[in-house]
């Protein structure tokens, strides 16, 4: 069978774009209204999607001064627990959830997630995230974030740790014969025991082994700690590059780094995001992007700036149509990787803030496309069929116009191509994306232990 390109549709409620609320077909309050996104859900399954994926974040995000209340992304739900929820009115898509490793604990993420598997026949997806936030750091105990360094240790420990939990059950550990009375064999139950520098976890997990062995890891990071954990421990890697030469660096780089933690380029699919703007003519496509730039409020646009350079400086003392003030933006400890890919950005262009901040607001710093549903798949398979991408994470700016736009417009021409399935290979979100269900560590370790 021919390589397909593998799709992941990241909706927010409230559409992707800064400004997708204010649009005139865009629900008032889609972030907290479960039957938007029910239809969100089944509308990109209706478009074969692989996966449904949602960020998450542990603090109120403003998007713009308190007082103002300037953004609808303040607020939203918690996404495994959406997820558990449109896990029961959808059939074949999988949900791709966020937690982070810096402010939760192995067992409870693990448990989390595990629940989320069978509630949903095996179609769940872990996004592992460092969150790079003060303003998360104080709702936890902390006056500041930690260390770039230190998020990206805890965290490889902290997958290492959840992974043997998800290992604690050997799939055929349960009995359950009622005549003898035996629910499992205990020999086939293992306690992880771990204790690490930042961890000390016994188990076992007190949920059985999963449908997919373990729910499909994705990762987002691209510095280089980010890209070595992607390496060692992600299944999925969501990035954001603005060039088919950047994305080919990045492509290359992480795929290479597979070997030495004993894994196959085909262990890992590498999905870039792209925020679309698709209509039968281009110049509707423009029209539909110009339409939501200028509903940002200017407020709303700094303080987006402001959270992508790490949120060390206020950018409102600046002259918003002056050219971006590269100078004036520090070293961060926050997102490095948006942070570098901003500052790119306004070089390479000669933006100014203003332009900056209208260039980001669709995708926050992804790859953004304008045209008709022809001039965005050239762009599409040219990234696929050259080394830069796997498949794609689909942004789509405004919800639901936005999504329904590109499954009508886009997905049609993507099948008449070759490119895309016609339908779900598998039963399961590992199936569908191509991915090997894990063995357990445990019985990898027994059968070794005989062997020898």
């Amino acid at each position: 069978m021919s390589r397909k390109i593998k799709l992941g549709a990241f909706v927010p409620g409230g559409g992707q774009h800064l400004a997708a609320w204010r649009h005139p077909e865009s629900p008032e309050n889609g972030s907290l209204d479960f039957e938007h996104y029910k239809q969100l859900a089944q509308t990109a399954e209706r478009g074969l999607f692989d996966a449904y994926f949602l960020a998450d974040g542990l603090a109120a995000n403003f998007g713009g001064d308190i007082k103002v209340g300037l953004s609808d992304k303040a607020v939203g739900f918690e996404p495994v627990t959406l997820f558990s929820a449109l896990s029961t009115v959808t059939k074949h898509i999988g949900f791709i959830a966020t937690a982070s490793t810096t402010y939760e604990e192995p067992y409870q993420l693990a448990r989390k997630f595990a629940s989320l598997d069978f509630l949903s026949d095996g179609r769940a997806g872990w996004n592992l995230v460092t969150t790079a936030s003060n303003a998360a750091a104080q709702n936890f105990g902390r006056d500041q974030q930690l260390d770039h360094a230190d998020r990206y240790e805890r965290a490889q420990e902290f997958v290492d740790v959840v992974k043997k939990l998800w290992d604690s059950w050997e799939d055929d550990a349960f009995v359950r014969d009622k005549e003898s009375g035996v629910y499992y064999d205990p020999s086939k139950v293992h306690a992880p025991n771990h204790k690490g520098k930042h961890f000390s976890v016994k188990g076992p997990l007190n949920v059985a082994r999963v449908p997919q062995g373990y729910p499909v890891i994705v990762q987002a990071g691209q510095s280089e700690p980010g890209r070595e954990l992607a390496a060692s421990s992600a299944e999925v890697v969501f990035t954001a590059q603005q060039s088919l030469a950047d994305a080919q660096e990045f492509y290359r780089d992480v795929k290479a780094r597979l070997r030495k933690y004993g894994r196959s380029p085909d262990d890992l699919k590498i999905m870039p995001g792209v925020s679309p703007f698709v209509a039968k003519t281009e110049e509707e496509a423009r029209e539909k992007y110009q339409l939501l730039n200028d509903l940002i409020h200017p407020d709303a646009g700094l303080a987006l700036l402001t959270g992508l350079s790490g949120g060390e400086i206020d950018l409102a003392q600046f002259d918003l149509d002056a050219p971006f003030p590269e100078e004036a933006i520090p070293p961060t400890q926050g997102i490095v990787s948006r942070r570098a890919m901003m500052i790119d950005i306004a070089r390479k262009h000669g933006f100014t803030i203003r332009q900056l901040y209208q260039w980001v607001a669709g995708a926050r710093g992804h790859w953004t496309l304008i045209g008709t549903p022809s001039q965005i798949v050239d762009q599409l398979q040219e990234w696929f069929e050259n080394e830069a991408a796997d498949g794609f994470n689909i942004l789509p700016p405004t919800s639901p116009a936005g999504l329904n736009d590109f499954v009508d417009l886009v997905i049609p021409e993507l099948q008449r191509r070759g490119l895309f399935r016609t339908e779900y290979e598998g039963a399961t979100l590992r199936e569908n994306l191509g991915l090997k269900r894990p063995v357990n560590q445990y019985l990898l370790l027994r059968q070794a232990a005989q062997a020898s």
